[in-house]
């Protein structure tokens, strides 16, 4: 059995593999007494953009100042895109490996590559066996494969003289019957070591693990918290526990608990790997846990714009990360651009008192109520906005499918019209309105774009505040009032997509003047709601 804790390569897709030599020195202590056999220091990378950490790279002379532990072997993990990119395969193992295995502190190389880049990138087996280093290759993204496509990568590898074959569950979909029937299938031509790398998308890591193991592979990984990619990885900490009693062996839990006080909860609660609702649907429907751990972290990306992107992802196809899927994923909407309903009807030549969704309504909320009996505007509220008396708004706004779903029963209770992109919507939001009164205006959502049609708008963003202000627009309004429109922190990526938001619409062709009445944060033109005639 080879127990190899990865946590140092995995663990920096979160914090830019900037781990500090405090924490590198109790973990390796960690390590030691926890059992582990093999410490995978970091990657070894030709990538140069942008900061990243020392085990970004894991040379030998950073490996040297580390004071590893005599009885913990080194591993180094390489990306097989990068063997396989524009210079040749040798040339690039050459610049990432300039000792033979005799000279260098490093015992394993382990190569991560695509099912589509194995077999190209299998010759660098044979230059680093003659180099004297012990070679694993990781087969990413394997559990959708078929069988004849496992067995014929098995083949191919049996063909080489690697020494331990991986498979890496790089989407957490995978459960123990599905973990031991690759394995099943793998063993038709591979018969040397195998090792399994598992994700807990679904909570399963661990279980995957230890099920594998039952099925004879004898290399398995783990990070300690998980820490990794996504929600993370079996845990180290767990996993100990288990080898430990099935190898008969005493170990020391405690310098890796400490370990885990001392650094790694700290920087779970700064960074929140770990499994949880969204990363259990990206498992279930097979789609890169990036986009999950990208919106997570972006606070833009509320919770009904994660499962929106979830479902288009699921409909569409998400195994492959790409930052511009993602862009239009956020989106939504299906068809061609078009509605059946002008706002010119309503807002032609008249004040718009648009209600957001900030604290501004509430907090001023009598003086509004008045405001809007004394100047009459139309009065239309973002989504089920319910701060001032129902019998004084006209309309209510919404575009986002995951948010209309969610309030279609507040919908079908609430008096008033709701404008939305309708015909566009997906079927089971459609449905869900059924007992609403539905004002049908277009979306398009083109990347920095404004334009406005009598029945659809084209947008940046599918934002509803872009949305209500499109209506105003295309309905030809005199003036737009803003309340509740309070904003978030200067230095919240949701206050500075709004603000240029608002300055973008300001300064396109028909935009319609726009006031705040009620305390804001974006640059906007302002007033007081008591000031108002």
């Amino acid at each position: 059995m080879n127990f190899l804790d990865c946590t140092l390569r995995d663990g920096g897709y979160y914090n830019k593999w900037d781990f500090s030599y405090t924490l590198i020195r109790q973990y390796l202590e960690a390590m030691l007494a926890a059992g582990v056999d093999i410490v995978e220091l970091g990657l070894r990378s030709l990538d140069r953009s942008g900061f990243k950490g020392a085990s970004a790279f894991t040379t030998d002379e950073f490996i040297r100042s580390l004071d590893v532990p005599a009885q913990l072997k080194v591993s180094v993990m390489i990306n097989a895109s990068e063997l396989l990119a524009e210079v040749s395969l040798t040339t690039a193992l050459a610049s990432l490996f300039e000792s033979d295995r005799e000279c260098s502190p490093v015992d394993i190389v382990r190569i991560a590559c695509h099912v589509h880049e194995f077999e190209r990138a299998l010759p660098a087996a044979n230059w680093l066996k003659e180099k004297g280093y012990t070679v694993g290759f990781n087969l990413m993204q394997i559990a959708d494969r078929s069988e004849v496509e496992i067995r014929n990568l098995a083949k191919a590898a049996a063909a080489s003289p690697l020494d331990v074959l991986y498979f890496a569950d790089s989407m957490g979909s995978m459960n123990p019957e599905q973990t031991a029937q690759i394995i099943g299938w793998l063993r038709k031509h591979w018969n040397g070591p195998l090792g399994i790398h598992t994700h807990d998308n679904m909570g399963l890591a661990l279980s995957n693990t230890l099920r594998a193991i039952d099925e004879g592979v004898t290399w398995v990984d783990a990070t300690v918290t998980g820490m990794g990619r996504g929600p993370g990885n079996a845990r180290t900490e767990e996993l100990a526990i288990e080898l430990a009693e099935l190898r008969l062996r005493s170990i020391n839990m405690v310098p890796l608990m400490g370990l885990v006080r001392n650094h790694f909860r700290p920087m779970q609660q700064q960074y929140g790997w770990g499994t949880n609702p969204y990363y259990y649907l990206a498992g279930k429907h097979g789609i890169h846990p990036t986009y999950i751990q990208e919106m997570l972290g972006d606070t833009r990306y509320s919770e009904e714009d994660v499962l929106a992107v979830i479902d288009h992802l699921k409909r569409e196809g998400g195994k492959k990360y790409n930052p511009s899927t993602l862009d239009v994923a956020r989106h939504f909407y299906q068809g061609e651009a078009k509605g059946n309903w002008s706002p010119v009807t309503v807002f032609s030549g008249r004040e718009m008192l648009l209600l957001g969704t900030g604290p501004g309504v509430h907090n001023h909320r009598i003086a509004i109520e008045s405001l809007i009996r004394k100047r009459k505007p139309v009065v239309v509220a973002l989504n089920t906005q319910a701060a001032i008396d129902a019998d004084l708004i006209d309309y209510r706004v919404a575009c986002h499918p995951v948010r209309l779903l969610a309030d279609c029963a507040a919908y079908g209770k609430l008096p008033q019209p709701l404008i939305t992109p309708f015909a566009m919507l997906p079927k089971d939001v459609r449905n869900s309105l059924d007992e609403t009164k539905i004002l049908d205006f277009g979306i398009n959502v083109q990347k920095g774009m404004f334009a406005f049609h009598e029945e659809y708008c084209v947008l940046p963003t599918s934002l509803v505040a872009a949305y209500a202000l499109a209506i105003a627009s295309s309905g030809g309004a005199k003036k737009v009032f803003l309340a509740g429109f309070d904003g978030f922190s200067a230095d919240d990526p949701r206050n500075i997509e709004m603000d240029r938001l608002l300055i973008d619409y300001q300064n396109a062709e028909r935009a319609i003047p726009l006031l705040a009445i009620t305390p804001t944060r974006y640059r906007l033109p302002e007033t007081s709601v008591y000031s108002v005639n």
